[in-house]
């Protein structure tokens, strides 16, 4: 199991939990982030600093997946379709690597507009 975040744009606050890829870990080293969202149908991304090839990259995803989109350094979001999906799928503009899920209602994202404030912080264990 990976570790716990918390994403913080607009109205909308949740935390999710990381897989344990090496993508993820990237992610997990260079936290906090502070970004600007960028909406794209029902998915939000925006670009981080972190640098990773395709790992076991999806063309299409879970609805609540987060991903690491290679080309573009970014850190996506997915609660809904894309324009590049078909029907009701989620598809990514190009193969993501999954880095773990939203724990909460994937559709609440929807709320973010883009250009709004991003914040992706590591959620402390409590002692014990």
């Amino acid at each position: 199991m990976g570790e716990t975040i918390r994403i913080e744009a607009g109205s909308v606050a949740m935390e999710a939990e990381l897989n344990d890829s090496a993508t993820a870990r990237q992610v997990a080293a260079a936290l906090p982030i502070r970004a600007r969202a960028n909406t794209w149908g029902e998915e939000i991304y925006f670009a981080i600093p972190v640098s990773a090839g395709p790992e076991n990259a999806q063309a299409v995803v879970s609805l609540g997946d987060l991903g690491y989109w290679p080309p573009g350094k970014a850190f996506c979001i997915f609660f809904g379709p894309t324009p590049a999906s078909h029907g009701r799928e989620i598809r990514p503009a190009s193969p993501v690597n999954i880095l773990g899920r939203l724990r909460g209602d994937p559709k609440a994202w929807g709320a973010v507009r883009d250009g709004e404030a991003v914040t992706i912080t590591r959620v402390e264990a409590p002692p014990g």
